[in-house]
């Protein structure tokens, strides 16, 4: 049976999903030019010994990324991914509990599994290469997740069920029971997926009918325009266009987002946001769904007392449609990029503030998470955020054909003709 450890931390946002534990091996000057040339043709040498340097130990996955950039930016977290009672499982807990004692309060750990773990092997100029274990993942469901931990939560975020066994195999009920679970606390849900691998078990399921049971339990999508895309089973190249060397790489017809956005909408999500990597963050959100976060009777109180609507409550919300471009920076690494971007939207939302601020908010943390190698170590306080963000900054020139929008300079977002 799992157990989850005890944790008296009061928590505004809980992120639960997909958890995982990398380990990276460093290449010594000496062996970097042999190996990457022999990987990048394929010709590492069965039964020969490469001399590696030390091993970087870090944790992934949503649960990790999300939660870490929420903890970096000093919103209270709580993680909720599933471990083993394993070697590789005291080590997630280890780096959990280098950020903070309290993080890995809400982990699920069970017995006679194994934790999940990937073998990074990233010469250097190569691309990279992963030899991956599942591990608890596979079997974490529904009834795993501690309810009692929510009492305080006001956010619940479940990332990368597209990797997880129990949550992509039923069609969608095992994720539909669990929203509809928290949702009965009074907790606002959001959601965040990942590509699978069309070629796996996962890649053959039928993520139209999956979406079309899930999201009626959703309060915030946010897929990236890839997934979307899969998931909806649309040709890339009829909505994607090159753009010449050194540009974006991609892109996006406006009316094409607004077409898959308001898919999901008429599917029961209540605010959909699209991540278009470089050329930023797109919402729509509807005009028939009441938008109101109300919360458990602790919180419902405390936000009467201090006359509060409640998060995602009033005009503001309803039948939007922006886009927020990314700020410019000199990028070092994309690793869980996503996935910052995702924290920095969440702990704005969390904060009681509008779309736009939520939007840019999420793009910013984006931004600094791309200015270093790993996931969330460039990631800084909401308000040291807040003025970066406010000393003018530069934003990258959009590369998407924007006929009929309207750019608010005030609020540093581009408005949609569906307002």
């Amino acid at each position: 049976m799992p157990q989850h450890i005890a944790s008296q931390r009061r928590s505004k946002i809980a992120v639960a999903g997909h958890i995982c534990l990398d380990i990276i091996p460093t290449f010594p000057r000496q062996e970097q030019a042999t190996v990457s040339q022999e990987q990048a043709t394929g010709q590492i040498e069965p039964g020969k010994l490469y001399k590696m340097g030390p091993a970087v130990c870090a944790t992934g996955g949503a649960v990790s990324n999300t939660g870490l950039a929420l903890h970096q930016l000093g919103m209270p977290v709580t993680l909720m991914g599933k471990i083993a009672d394993d070697l590789f499982g005291g080590e997630v807990l280890n780096v959990l509990k280098r950020y903070h004692p309290d993080l890995a309060g809400g982990m699920i750990i069970t017995r006679g599994e194994e934790t999940s773990y990937s073998i990074v092997i990233s010469p250097p100029e190569v691309d990279r290469s992963f030899l991956h274990c599942t591990g608890a993942n596979d079997t974490f469901c529904a009834k795993d997740v501690d309810l009692t931990l929510l009492d305080n939560v006001n956010l619940f975020h479940f990332g990368y069920p597209t990797l997880m066994q129990r949550f992509y195999q039923d069609g969608g009920q095992q994720m539909s029971k669990l929203f509809q679970q928290v949702q009965a606390q009074g907790v606002l849900t959001s959601l965040d997926m990942a590509v699978p691998d069309p070629n796996s078990a996962a890649g053959r399921v039928d993520w139209l009918d999956w979406l079309r049971r899930v999201l009626p339990n959703v309060d915030l999508y946010l897929p990236s325009i890839e997934e979307t895309l899969f998931m909806l089973n649309r040709e890339d190249e009829a909505c994607l266009v090159d753009l010449p060397t050194g540009a974006t790489g991609m892109q996006f017809d406006p009316k094409l987002l607004a077409s898959l956005a308001d898919q999901l909408l008429e599917m029961g999500a209540g605010v959909v946001v699209l991540k278009l990597g470089e050329e930023g963050l797109y919402l729509r959100s509807a005009n028939d769904r009441i938008l109101r976060f109300e919360g458990t009777k602790e919180h419902s109180n405390e936000a009467k007392a201090n006359g509060e609507e409640g998060l995602l409550a009033g005009s503001s919300w309803s039948n939007r449609e922006l886009i927020a471009p990314c700020f410019e920076v000199e990028v070092v690494g994309t690793t869980g990029a996503g996935d910052s971007t995702i924290a920095g939207f969440l702990a704005a939302v969390c904060s009681g503030e509008s779309p736009e601020k939520s939007l840019v908010q999420a793009v910013a943390v984006g931004a600094c998470s791309v200015e270093v190698a790993d996931a969330t170590s460039g990631i800084c306080s909401l308000s040291e955020l807040g003025r970066r963000v406010d000393a003018g900054w530069n934003r990258r020139n959009s590369g998407l054909k924007l006929d009929g929008w309207s750019w608010n300079e005030d609020r540093g977002v581009w408005h949609g003709p569906h307002e």
